[in-house]
């Protein structure tokens, strides 16, 4: 068998990383599953918007997706046979709560029951995601998540998961992306729901991570021996030049995108700058949100792809400063993202400083590449495979430096909807024929399991 340093020259080895290290691949529930209309499942509030025309490029759904439903065991063989430690799913609300008021529906349940035994049956240690981003619509009708009633809803369905699951299931993830649930589904609208005004967004943002706060005692006392946390989408941020304006927009961006979440998380409350500057769209906070929000958690999720060029933007929403595409040169993936591995160790390094959580995980990694499948049915991703084993090596490079990183969570196990992108985009170490539903390793998965293979 051929040695992963063998493949790619620098790439760290599984040795440099602890034996209890957990190794994993990530993936959502609207993204894989399908079997949209199946066993009770509700209207996410993605159905309706994958069906408003030209939301979505491609003008596709997630209603079939993967197959996941019905197609589980041949994905967890597939986990298990890379040598998987670990995986990282989601729950679906609307399959598990099917109308307002109603109680669970015990085929939703079942389906994630079995999705559980499967793993565990294979070695697998599930790692749950409660919300990534399917909110019921018959919620978002009421109003979603800016109306403060939705946070009492979620406590509903976490009750209902959690007692169901938590005999199994040690490790919850209360939240995925706060930020692209409230800016990029809110504010700038290219995500469900699709709304377009700033203060909705920052009052979803309040109310989500409320949710988050007061989901945490609750999971602990379902759940005995509980770890929970929450997964946050991150970015080094960098002034488009040393100039005072750049340096004050990237200040200006960097409370709104990093510290608007990471501050009050860790008891901080809101940035008070960044509340100034925000004026009238700032959220209406009761007496003991801010209590709530801080709940201490287990460990930290980072979800990493690249870095951010910030530059003043007067006139430029909300706050007069715009990212800026990557620099000229610069290598980037298929999404026009720049790959920058050194970015993930900035990035883990600051939140050690700042914040000092007690564990973090790489909830998600990964790299998106037009994919072709040759005559001989190989999938040679060499670019895929390279950004994977450049990455593991800054996240080497940072425990070395004494950041307590845990474990590693590749977006993604499968090709699958990659939301506004429809089809039209792959992030898989498993490459998914949609006419077929023909699973293939690719090369990088080859990689990752010849990594983890190692001894």
């Amino acid at each position: 068998m051929n040695k992963p340093d063998q493949l790619e020259p620098g790439a760290p080895a599984r040795s440099d990383f602890a034996r209890d290290f957990l190794w994993g691949c990530a993936t959502s529930s609207y993204q894989i599953e399908g079997a949209g209309r199946e066993d009770g499942r509700a209207e996410s509030i993605w159905d309706r918007f994958a069906a408003t025309p030209g939301k979505v490029r491609d003008g596709s759904s997630g209603l079939v997706a993967c197959d996941h439903y019905h197609r589980w065991p041949e994905d967890m063989d597939i986990a298990r046979d890379m040598g998987l430690n670990a995986y990282r799913f989601s729950i679906a609300w609307p399959r598990v709560i099917s109308e307002f008021g109603a109680a669970p529906n015990q085929k939703g349940l079942d389906f994630y029951s079995r999705l559980v035994d499967g793993m565990l049956e294979r070695g697998i240690q599930p790692w749950a995601t409660l919300y990534h981003w399917d909110l019921p619509q018959y919620l978002q009708d009421r109003g979603g998540w800016a109306e403060r009633d939705t946070v009492q809803r979620y406590l509903e369905f976490v009750d209902a998961v959690t007692r169901r699951l938590g005999d199994r299931v040690q490790h919850w993830i209360t939240h995925n992306e706060p930020w692209c649930t409230a800016i990029l589904g809110n504010f700038e609208g290219v995500h469900a729901p699709g709304l377009t005004d700033f203060g909705t967004a920052l009052q979803v943002c309040h109310h989500v991570l409320l949710s988050h706060g007061k989901a945490v005692p609750l999971i602990r006392e379902n759940v005995p021996g509980a770890r929970v946390g929450i997964s946050l989408s991150l970015h080094p941020l960098r002034a488009a030049s040393e100039g005072p304006a750049d340096r004050a927009a990237s200040e200006r961006h960097d409370g709104l995108r990093y510290r608007w979440f990471l501050d009050p998380l860790h008891g901080r409350g809101y940035p008070p700058a960044t509340l100034a500057q925000v004026g009238r769209a700032a959220p209406v906070v009761h007496d003991g949100d801010m209590e709530a929000i801080a709940a201490a958690t287990d460990f930290m999720g980072v979800n990493y792809y690249f870095p951010e060029t910030i530059a003043d933007a007067p006139g430029h929403e909300p706050l007069d400063a715009r990212v800026l595409p990557p620099p000229a040169g610069a290598e980037t993936t298929a999404m026009g993202w720049e790959v920058a591995p050194e970015g993930l160790g900035e990035l883990l390094a600051r939140i050690h400083s700042d914040y000092a959580p007690r564990e973090l995980y790489i909830t998600e990694n990964g790299s998106c590449y037009d994919d072709e499948v040759l005559a001989d049915g190989s999938v040679n991703d060499t670019q895929r495979r390279r950004y994977l084993a450049r990455h593991l090596g800054a996240m080497k490079d940072a425990i070395s430096a004494g950041v307590p990183v845990k474990g590693y969570f590749a977006w993604s196990l499968v090709d699958n909807f990659e939301w506004a992108e429809g089809y039209l985009r792959r992030f898989g170490l498993v490459h998914i024929d949609y006419t077929t539903q023909e699973r293939r390793l690719k090369e990088s998965g080859k990689w990752y399991r010849a990594f983890l293979r190692q001894p």
